[in-house]
């Protein structure tokens, strides 16, 4: 991961407010730089690098030879850019992928060149010729931004915590930037910042995969093996180590079985690093541990106590910018495994399984759908709102430790081609969720069988044992530190946000509070499944569970 930030049209002085951008430091540890520009007073441009490609020219803020007028922050990877540069003959001055965004909004604007990307990104482009400042981010928000519009003042940063305390107009507030948009502001003589405009570039299932050769017009299965295959391919570009997080169940091992696969037809000479983690009894270990021996990878498993992932709740909390109950159910076991990659390993490009519950319908409660048009309507809503819980939790625990996560499965064609299916083909059968996709890969030999049909098990559930779920070990640690009369009053504790409903989740808005005061609108709901009558969102808690 790297990060981004900038302000434009400050109304203090722009050297005091560029400490907020060193509150992103995690995100890029290897190097940094603030950057003014002459022809924007009051503004400045940060970048916390993680180095993956080009160490040695691809720094930002980036400028070219060819462009003197523009100036680009980004956060991400263009897989597509060699691809742009021999359509369209860009003379690249770098090695570095992001150069292409550079070059084709010179060529074609900012709209169409958001369009064009293929990718995950977060940008910010300066155009000084034209005086404007354009944000765009990819449609699934695997890349995160923030902002905030304040009489005449722009701030945008990759995390909440680098824009929170930039003095604002009372009620003006900050917010994640919209995935798949642009929007658009003129900056005058003076610096000051006018919006001028604010559209969608692309939307989810809008890509245009019959662009992608060897695609059959009916073999269904074969389209879907050769578009997630080519999805993991794209993403190994990297100067550095590339690993996989595996928790055992589908979709990481399928990614974990396609990377060993383009590893091995790329001639990579090392060893894949495979990563689970769970505590004593986890079922997601040890169906970890088939797959790596399926795989011969030099596999990692990490263990740790419940004391452990208690003690860590307040670094998640921190990282997450969310009271989210789930989302920091899941994040407390990707923290903790992305700790012991960068403090025990050389891998810092990670692979992993995000994005196909809700693409695929994944979730338990799908099975629950009253009909194929609901459950695909479900589906479309969890990806639009991914950017709000696990892209959020994916990016925040990786970039936590200076780790760049990369996810196949919301890989921009491999999704519109899924999408495109028959509703009643993506839905759970047999009483088997992702079917269609387990289907595809059924007699390939990728998979041991016995992974490829694995039940659906949580990422924060699968590392517990079912003896002692994860969620239940919080659960009591929450009553132990909440009484309940605090419960009782909380809807008079909490006046804004959401008003918490157990102790568990009285407990994470008491953290998230003493850390994040006045800005519960970061979490705009609690994620819970459809369709039931549930009151937790473990799927531990669900007639279907197995």
């Amino acid at each position: 991961m790297c990060g981004i930030w900038a302000i434009f049209g400050a109304k203090q002085d722009v050297k005091q407010l560029c400490v907020n951008c060193m509150k992103i430091a995690h995100r890029g540890p290897d190097t940094w730089r603030l950057e003014s520009i002459r022809a924007f007073p009051n503004s400045c441009l940060g970048f916390h690098r993680l180095v993956i490609i080009d160490p040695k020219y691809g720094m930002q803020p980036m400028t070219l030879k060819a462009y003197p007028h523009l100036w680009l922050i980004y956060n991400g990877e263009i897989y597509n850019y060699k691809k742009l540069q021999s359509e369209f003959g860009y003379k690249y001055e770098t090695r570095c992928d992001g150069e292409a965004i550079l070059h084709t909004y010179a060529r074609f604007g900012a709209e169409k060149a958001a369009s064009m990307l293929d990718g995950v990104f977060a940008f910010v482009i300066v155009d000084t010729n034209e005086r404007k400042v354009h944000l765009a981010r990819d449609i699934f928000g695997v890349r995160p931004m923030f902002t905030f519009f304040d009489n005449g003042t722009l701030g945008v940063c990759s995390e909440a915590k680098g824009l929170l305390d930039i003095p604002r107009t009372d009620g003006v507030p900050v917010k994640p930037f919209k995935p798949g948009h642009i929007q658009s502001f003129d900056v005058d003589v003076e610096g000051m910042v006018t919006w001028s405009d604010s559209y969608p570039f692309l939307s989810i299932g809008g890509s245009d995969f019959n662009s992608i050769a060897s695609l059959s017009p009916d073999d269904v299965h074969s389209n879907i093996r050769l578009l997630l295959k080519d999805a993991v391919k794209k993403r190994m570009i990297a100067d550095r180590r590339i690993g996989c997080l595996l928790s055992g169940g589908l979709d990481s091992s399928l990614v974990c079985a396609l990377l060993v696969q383009c590893m091995k037809e790329q001639g990579i000479p090392y060893r894949l690093q495979t990563f689970s983690i769970g505590l004593d009894g986890s079922p997601d270990v040890e169906a970890a541990r088939v797959m790596a021996a399926h795989l011969d990878t030099e596999h990692h498993e990490i263990k740790f106590t419940p004391e452990e992932g208690i003690q860590a709740l307040r670094e998640v909390i921190y990282h997450l910018e969310s009271y989210d109950i789930t989302t920091i159910r899941a994040s407390v076991g990707m923290y903790l495994v992305s700790k012991y990659v960068k403090e025990k390993t050389d891998t810092t490009v990670i692979f992993s399984g995000e994005g196909s519950d809700e693409l695929c319908q994944g979730y338990i409660y799908f099975h629950k759908a009253p009909s194929p048009q609901e459950a695909d309507s479900e589906s479309r809503r969890l990806l639009e709102e991914l950017y709000l819980y696990d892209n959020l939790r994916a990016d925040r625990t990786t970039a936590a430790h200076g780790l760049e996560l990369r996810v196949p499965f919301l890989d921009k064609y491999f999704s519109s081609y899924f999408l495109s299916l028959p509703p009643d083909q993506r839905q759970p059968k047999n009483g088997v969720e992702k079917h269609l996709l387990r289907s595809a890969f059924s007699g390939t030999g990728l998979l041991p069988e016995e992974i490829l049909w694995r039940p659906k098990e949580a990422f924060s559930d699968g590392m517990s044992s079912k003896e002692k779920s994860w969620f239940c070990l919080l659960q009591k640690d929450a009553e132990d530190k909440i009484s309940d009369d605090s419960l009782a009053t909380a809807g008079t504790q909490f006046k804004t946000g959401l008003v918490p409903k157990s102790k568990e989740a009285y407990f994470y808005r008491v953290l998230f509070d003493e850390m994040f005061p006045q800005h519960s609108h970061l979490t705009p709901y609690y994620w819970m499944p459809f369709w039931t009558n549930a009151t937790d969102p473990s799927a531990r808690t669900l007639s279907h569970y197995k």
